[in-house]
């Protein structure tokens, strides 16, 4: 009979499993359309007649289009090829109520040459926003001379009066079409929804045929690539790229774009959801793929990681061979983490995760210093339990591995942050203190793991250590190793996903060599007459196994 722990354990992996299977048959699904079988009820594309197309560009302050003189031609490509890519940078006139913090609009058309698109009963057209509306980035300046750099300070003119305080329009420099060009025959009873709305019909004599189908890229526009528009500003650069699309590619791509318009109405930012973009557009389509499974296994060991370190933190009573200091150190170290995260409004992917662990080595902390909180009215009384013999003994250790750490650790750590005082740029005296803790924790936190391998050697053993969490923590963490190249973060925390391997191999080594010594010590305990006991017993049993 499992246990309860044991069939949880596979209760969470058999669902972790059925997951994955069901978001592999969706994905197929999104990927494989079934082609129309029959000549009946069958939608034909229009561009398998060839037609000679032209692709036009419009801007307009107005969201919806009225007469054609309200409109601004920015780009017309005559004679379009919808195989060829091509890319283009026109400079756009940005009229005066989008400088007053407004609004503007592309119009994108595609219609038959030679024919104005309002007067082309088979065109087709998209709207999508030139602009957006963000909070700017607080301006970075040197604390003890208050000076900022010269070009900050011309943009910092040039901002309304509320810029810091209230959204601003920005510029989005990059839009990118898409049309599907695949011959694909749909069957008209089944059309996928995702692709339907993109549809735009015709009947020619008996037959219904779609019209091309014309896609904006969205994921392409980034948060780092956003302009502010200021009041001066009268032209800016708007690059148009083309590319054609295949079927499947569009479906995935229509499913991705509105999932990260879920994300937005869920609450999240035009930055949080700026990161996610950037997992689809800056990587390749089979990597993205391992992505997506990767990303699965992260969440799965992530959850029996924090299981089992729960699980074992609650049943711990003794500190013996515990290193106290590297508890109080993991807590301080990853809660300056989280407020850093926080700081550089780095994404909800990274700063969740960061917070949930956050709060469990606080918990730690109470259970390593065996503190309880009483409340006498509104306040608190904090009382720390005893500790025994044993745990005297390991805290001499873990005072003597500290002591002689404090004196490379502390100079180190003072010495970076007067030196980025000096030499870089922050928002306010909070963001320096922040950066400077942790860039000490980034830099040097992995010396604060040396207590409690100095703990393991003197006790000899390693038993006490969680290993099971340890071992979860260690797949996350050359998972991380792959998520450091793939999500936005800064640079500091990607380095130290890499530090983080080191530090798992030394205490695997710190394991093997402990239980090496175990078995070298036993056979050294065993004398000749057992070894003599031993091998006869050994030749026995191979006398009565061997046929004969």
């Amino acid at each position: 009979m499992w246990s309860g722990r044991s069939s949880f354990t596979s209760l969470v992996v058999g669902v972790f499993v059925v997951y994955v299977v069901h978001t592999c048959w969706v994905m197929y699904g999104i990927v494989y359309t079934r082609p129309c079988s029959g000549d009946a009820n069958c939608i034909q594309p229009y561009l398998a007649r060839r037609p000679k197309l032209q692709l036009s560009v419009y801007t307009t302050t107005r969201s919806s289009l009225g007469a054609e003189n309200n409109v601004d031609l920015v780009l017309n490509v005559e004679d379009f090829d919808v195989e060829s890519k091509f890319e283009r940078t026109v400079n756009v006139s940005v009229p005066k109520k989008t400088r007053n913090n407004g609004t503007l609009y592309a119009y994108i058309f595609l219609h038959h040459a030679g024919i104005l698109p309002w007067h082309d009963g088979k065109q087709v057209h998209l709207i999508s926003p030139l602009t957006t509306y963000m909070i700017p980035k607080p301006e970075e300046i040197n604390l003890l001379t208050g000076e900022s750099a010269a070009q900050q300070q011309i943009e910092a003119e040039k901002k309304p009066s509320n810029a810091l305080d209230e959204p601003v329009s920005h510029w989005r420099p990059r839009l990118t079409l898409n049309v599907m060009v695949d011959d694909f025959v749909f069957d008209g009873s089944s059309l996928p929804a995702d692709v339907h709305r993109y549809m735009k019909m015709i009947q020619l004599g008996k037959t219904v045929h779609y019209l091309p189908i014309l896609f904006i890229d969205q994921l392409s526009n980034r948060v780092k690539d956003l302009m502010v528009i200021n009041r001066s500003t009268t032209e800016l650069p708007l690059t148009v790229s083309y590319d054609k699309i295949s079927l499947g590619r569009l479906r995935f791509w229509i499913h991705m774009q509105d999932a990260v318009y879920s994300l937005q109405q869920f609450g999240f930012s035009e930055k949080d959801a700026d990161e996610v973009k950037g997992i689809f557009v800056d990587t390749n389509l089979y990597l993205l793929a391992l992505t997506f499974f990767v990303a699965a296994f992260h969440l799965l060991f992530d959850f029996l990681a924090f299981k089992n370190d729960i699980s074992f933190w609650k049943k711990k009573k003794s500190m013996i061979g515990m290193s106290t200091k590297a508890v109080l150190w993991r807590c301080f170290s990853t809660v300056v983490i989280f407020l850093f995260l926080l700081d550089e409004q780095t994404s909800l992917l990274v700063l969740i995760p960061a917070g949930i662990g956050a709060a469990i080595e606080l918990w730690k902390v109470k259970k390593a210093l065996k503190m309880t909180v009483t409340w006498r009215g509104l306040r608190p009384v904090f009382q720390f339990g005893t500790h025994s013999e044993s745990e005297r003994k390991t805290e001499k250790y873990d005072a003597q591995a500290m002591k002689y750490l404090s004196y490379l650790l502390y100079p180190l750590c003072v010495g970076g942050a007067v030196y980025s005082l000096l030499n870089i740029k922050y928002k306010s005296w909070y963001s320096w203190l922040i950066n400077s803790f942790v860039n000490g924790v980034y830099a040097f936190g992995f010396l604060f793991m040396l207590p409690q391998l100095f703990v393991n050697y003197k006790m000899k053993s390693v038993a006490h250590l969680p290993w099971k969490a340890f071992t979860y923590k260690a797949f996350n963490t050359f998972i991380d190793d792959v998520f450091a190249f793939i999500i936005t973060m800064p640079t500091s925390h990607r380095l130290a996903c890499f530090r983080d391997d080191v530090v798992f191999l030394v205490y695997l080594y710190q394991r093997w060599a402990v239980l090496l010594e175990w078995e070298v010590a036993e056979l050294k305990s065993i004398t000749t007459t057992d070894r003599v006991l031993r091998a006869r017993n050994r030749l026995e049993l191979v006398c009565v196994t061997v046929p004969g």
